[in-house]
């Protein structure tokens, strides 16, 4: 939606009755998480709850008025995507995979299904991404000696010229991923436990039996925190990933795309835009905190969403190799 080419988060929204207005895409997305990360589970009771914040005044009121927009924002994309559909353009993009199965057969999904999807596509992936980048980017820089130990790891493929970073020169950098790893152990992006149903038959976990058709979850956050996988696991240490046998026992408690076969399927792409990114960002710039002693705020919602970051960055003097 070019909000980096803008500098502004500001889009096009659209009312069901095809009025148009601006509004704020990431504004509005993290006002509703936050308001359906305390309500939205209530499904039964969830249209009282919609009616009483829309009309009792408080902090929930306005998390709800400020995140309304969001649907607009989706309904809009997705009404836009449509025409184009419409007036006959083929693109190889998501929305024609809704449209139209691999032989071209219509699959004759209703509008607002369709208008769902879009919504999970336009939300997941984006902002998570973008968190786990933060994050990563803070635990560095509350931490020079790995920030120095990642950087001549960079230095050593990247030339001075590189503004962005090849991905065929980083993709096998074996301390970029470790730092990207251990970013994503110590403050996954997905904060909420993610929901599985036991068969009907019921399921035996972890030495109880829970009957047929309950709803279970585990966070992900406590996983990664589980001391007998991940030693001292508060520390930001990407050593802990270097060696072969220890990132063999790790894996089974590393969830952040969570796992299975509801696991996240964008991790592949999420892993590139990762690596490119810290690579380049890492590489090319040099870093301070507002003070030694600044942390990073966090809001707990579906995901993790992270306050503002006011750092200093400034470019790094890069000789030729």
């Amino acid at each position: 939606m070019d909000l980096l080419d803008k500098g502004s988060d500001e889009v096009v929204a659209e009312r069901r009755d095809g009025t148009l207005y601006k509004a704020r895409y990431r504004f509005s997305l993290e006002q509703a998480a936050l308001f359906s990360a305390t309500f939205c589970w209530e499904y039964n009771l969830f249209p009282w709850v919609e009616w009483l914040f829309g009309v009792i005044p408080s902090k929930w009121k306005r998390l709800f008025r400020n995140g309304r927009p969001f649907g607009d924002i989706v309904y809009h994309q997705a009404a836009e995507r449509l025409k184009r559909y419409q007036a006959g353009e083929k693109l190889d993009d998501f929305f024609q995979s809704l449209m139209e199965d691999k032989s071209g057969n219509p699959n004759n999904l209703e509008w607002g299904e369709i208008v769902s999807e879009v919504g999970a596509i336009i939300n997941a992936g984006s902002d998570t991404t973008a968190m786990a980048l933060t994050q990563t980017l803070h635990l560095l820089i509350k931490h020079p000696q790995h920030l120095g130990a990642l950087r001549h790891e960079l230095d050593s493929v990247l030339h001075p010229d590189d503004v962005i970073a090849p991905y065929d020169k980083v993709k096998d950098l074996p301390y970029l991923r470790a730092c990207i790893d251990e970013g994503l152990r110590i403050m996954p992006p997905t904060a909420a436990g993610l929901p599985r149903r036991t068969p009907s038959q019921g399921a035996q976990i972890m030495g109880d039996w829970i009957s047929g058709g309950t709803s279970v979850n585990m966070t992900i956050y406590a996983s990664h925190m589980d001391e007998n996988l991940f030693p001292n696991p508060g520390c930001f240490r990407p050593e802990r990933w270097l060696d072969e046998e220890s990132r063999r026992s790790m894996q089974a408690g590393f969830i952040p795309f969570s796992a299975g076969a509801r696991s996240c399927i964008g991790r592949n792409i999420t892993y590139l835009e990762q690596t490119v990114v810290l690579a380049s960002l890492v590489h090319r710039y040099d870093f301070a905190a507002p003070t030694p002693n600044w942390h990073l705020e966090r809001k707990e919602a579906f995901n993790m969403i992270c306050g503002p970051m006011p750092i200093k960055i400034w470019r790094r003097k890069l000789g030729v190799r």
